[in-house]
């Protein structure tokens, strides 16, 4: 099945329903952390949009193998700017712009009926960030699955299989809603029902169509 598709759904089909959380559950731009920085460093933003790249220490640093501090110094460098470490966790935090459309009605109603996950590629200061400001949304989640915390992140196998486990519940029975195509590629290899968000209308009609 092409990521792209829909999946076929029955009623009573779920055990458990997994979440993403950013363009899923939290509204997520980015262009408000290069703005920050570009006002800080005072530099046009297009400069530091054409450096910006989720290299190697990007990935380190949503697994927790290495510190914020150590990844803003790898960013100071490829930027080309020269901003305080406070400043960069001003950007970092800055990207987030509120709950996605219908989202916390969405989540209400699903939990109700059935045990809510999240699961997401994330960093040690975005998820001191969220915990806090979005915590009432956050509170529909028995449990968040966090890369930095996990040692592993999406679209790697191991990291599906540690979420499946710790759930309890067969593979096959958990649904899966990400905006990205390689992690709902990466969750269908492992056995998971994914389904491929690119608005919360996805995520109405799935859980229409699981009877909820």
């Amino acid at each position: 099945m092409d990521a792209m598709t829909f999946p076929s759904f029955t009623p009573g089909a779920a055990d458990a329903l997994l979440f993403d959380l950013g363009h899923v559950v939290l509204n997520v731009d980015f262009e408000k952390a290069i703005v920050c920085w570009a006002g800080h460093a005072g530099c046009e933003p297009a400069a530091i949009v054409s450096r910006f790249v989720r290299d190697e220490a990007y990935q380190h640093h949503e697994t927790g193998t290495i510190s914020d501090e150590a990844y803003f110094d790898s960013l100071r460098a490829s930027l080309g700017i020269s901003i305080t470490h406070e400043q960069f966790l001003e950007g970092w935090n800055a990207i987030f712009a509120g709950e996605m459309p219908d989202i916390a009605s969405l989540l209400a109603r699903a939990a109700r009926r059935l045990p809510l996950y999240a699961f997401s590629n994330t960093n040690r200061p975005h998820v001191e960030y969220f915990s806090k400001e979005y915590a009432d949304l956050l509170s529909h989640f028995r449990e968040l699955f966090l890369s930095s915390t996990m040692g592993l992140r999406k679209p790697d196998a191991e990291a599906y299989d540690h979420v499946v486990k710790a759930i309890g519940v067969p593979a096959q029975r958990i649904v899966f809603f990400d905006d990205l195509a390689e992690n709902v590629r990466g969750a269908r290899a492992r056995g998971l029902t994914a389904v491929h968000v690119t608005s919360s209308a996805d995520i109405a009609n799935a859980l229409s169509a699981l009877g909820i």
